[in-house]
């Protein structure tokens, strides 16, 4: 199927066009720079190196989507559960 946006830039705010299970790791960056997660097991706290290369942590969330930025979810204080990231 032809699409007629294939010319537009993808915004920061647009629909994701991908996905891929995320193993967190201490030493190596994602395949991709994701910009949201999903949490789809237990609850947890996420741990993840921005865009920025600085270091953040969340507080515990829930199950469920969370628009963020990231190159890298560390292992090291992660304790969220079956991740997929989103680009």
């Amino acid at each position: 199927m032809k699409t007629p946006f294939n010319h537009h830039m993808v915004g920061v705010d647009a629909p994701a066009l991908g996905a891929f299970h995320i193993t967190p790791s201490d030493n190596v960056d994602m395949s991709a720079e994701i910009r949201a997660v999903t949490i789809g097991g237990a609850a947890g706290v996420l741990r993840f190196v921005g865009r920025d290369g600085e270091t953040y942590t969340t507080g515990t969330l829930p199950p469920g989507s969370y628009p963020l930025f990231a190159r890298r979810i560390l292992a090291t204080g992660t304790t969220a559960a079956d991740l997929t990231g989103w680009v």
